[in-house]
């Protein structure tokens, strides 16, 4: 997938490419993660869609919820996804900086020509 230390350092095409799959991975995860969230706020906390649609994307963005919930399985169901919330904020800045981490930690190992050889 990504070039080897011993690999030229890639074209700035393949590396846009490469950072642009990437991005769209990651922004189809959120998607994922808030789609999973508006569906268990409306079926489980017995929300409306826009307001489904509110706390989701307050819980997937750091901010908290927004609406009180009515039963226990709403609440339980708002704690595990603001666990999972923060392991997609984790994941998704990691399939982010990993193509720039990767260009910038290639650069620090292209060896120059030896003169004496």
């Amino acid at each position: 997938m990504f070039e080897s230390r011993t690999d030229p350092l890639a074209p700035q095409h393949v590396f846009l490419g490469r950072f642009l799959r990437y991005f769209a991975s990651a922004a189809g995860l959120v998607g994922a993660a808030l789609g999973a969230g508006v569906l268990g706020y409306h079926y489980i906390g017995e929300l409306g869609w826009i307001d489904s649609i509110l706390n989701a994307s307050m819980i997937l963005g750091g901010m908290g919820p927004v609406d009180p919930l009515k039963n226990d399985a709403a609440k339980l169901f708002a704690s595990a996804y603001a666990l999972f919330s923060g392991l997609v904020a984790i994941t998704v800045m990691g399939m982010v900086l990993a193509p720039l981490a990767h260009r910038a930690l290639h650069m620090f190992h292209l060896e120059e020509e030896d003169p004496k050889s």
